[in-house]
């Protein structure tokens, strides 16, 4: 690797996060979301890295899954978007996967198969709107197909909803779903999940049978006001390196379309890392960035494999510094609030193309018993 672009994982960062995510809920099970490659942390490496401290994994669709079971992780994983046709129910029991059920179509291919039966019920998960409006059963026919498919739906079944609104500072819609969720559950003596990270951290009353956490694994706060409900650690941190510095005169513009031009004599470094990246596109003159622990601010457009930033006020800058776009020492939502976007975006969006690079903490604890 010659090109100094990188994505520096920390995995102990991981693990003390989400230690400290479970000890928000100690009588809760967990499940780990490593759906988009892990947003972006390399799925892999994050499953091996903590299989031992959760419970379950989840992932969006059921290639994330296969792929792990290829390598070896033997948790259960839930698919979080159920079945997308009838064969995949064919790993329910060869891969131990777990399906979120959100549909009547998905019911009739468990119907049409030839083996199921009251067994299928501990790998199925029944998801309930109560006011995402996105997947789900109408949380009002609950009982109604309760009893409708008593075979699918058992005291091993998960009941699931998912929150709209728990990142938000006006706590009023997610207090109606939670109340409207447990007011038709009440009695059925099923395991619930309602809690994502923002729920877990939150709102005590989504802490239930299980808690999916995804966001917060990975160090950036799911709130849209990111506030000090909590700290977390960040486990990605982004960076590139200085390519090459030039001094312009005032006047002189940098970048496609001229759309900054220098208010003084100023000194620009081009560093090595663009759109093509995953860096977004459309963040704006002044997001900040960090060389030598000083802010410096983008300047110009971004373009496909390079940024531009102002380091005139910066000392001792030279060709080959490391930029840190965000990690550490500048927390990815706010690159995020500049651009305009949220930071699951920005984690996802590295592409491959940025070599990932893991930093292992202590090896594995054996699972705890919660």
């Amino acid at each position: 690797m010659t090109r100094k672009t990188l994505a520096t994982i920390k995995l102990a960062s991981l693990k003390a996060n989400l230690h400290a995510l479970q000890a928000k809920a100690p009588s809760s099970k967990t499940l780990a979301v490593v759906k988009a490659d892990a947003y972006g942390n390399g799925a892999i490496e994050v499953a091996r890295y903590i299989e031992a401290d959760v419970d379950m994994f989840a992932v969006a669709i059921v290639d994330e899954a296969l792929a792990l079971r290829k390598v070896g992780i033997h948790a259960p994983i839930l698919v979080l978007q159920g079945p997308h046709e009838s064969s995949e129910l064919s790993y329910t029991f060869s891969h131990n996967l777990h399906w979120m059920m959100h549909n009547q179509q998905q019911i009739e291919w468990l119907s049409n198969s030839n083996n199921c039966d009251e067994n299928w019920g501990a790998h199925l998960w029944w998801k309930f709107d109560t006011g995402m409006h996105r997947l789900g059963f109408a949380i009002e026919d609950f009982h109604a197909l309760l009893k409708k498919h008593a075979k699918y739906i058992n005291q091993h079944s998960v009941i699931a909803t998912h929150l709209a609104c728990a990142d938000e500072n006006d706590t009023a819609h997610t207090t109606q779903q939670i109340d409207r969720f447990l007011e038709q559950v009440a009695q059925a003596s099923m395991p619930l999940s309602i809690a994502n990270s923002a729920g877990t951290i939150a709102h005590h009353n989504a802490r239930q049978a299980y808690n999916r956490l995804g966001i917060a694994l990975y160090g950036s706060s799911p709130f849209e006001a990111d506030n000090t409900q909590m700290t977390l650690l960040p486990v990605m941190s982004l960076s590139a390196h200085i390519i090459a510095l030039r001094s312009i005169p005032t006047g002189d513009s940098v970048g496609y379309g001229a759309t900054w031009v220098a208010a003084r004599p100023s000194i620009i470094a081009t560093v090595a890392i663009g759109y093509a990246d995953g860096y977004p596109r459309h963040a704006p003159i002044g997001t900040p960035a960090i060389c030598r622990q000083q802010r410096i601010s983008l300047v110009g457009r971004v373009s496909m494999d390079m940024l531009t930033f102002d380091v005139t006020d910066a000392e001792a800058v030279k060709i080959g510094d490391k930029v840190e776009l965000w990690g550490e020492q500048l927390a990815i939502n706010e690159v995020a609030e500049w651009a305009g976007t949220i930071g699951y975006e920005l984690m996802t969006r590295v592409s491959a193309r940025v070599p990932r690079h893991y930093e292992y903490g202590p090896e594995p604890a054996s699972k705890k018993e919660r």
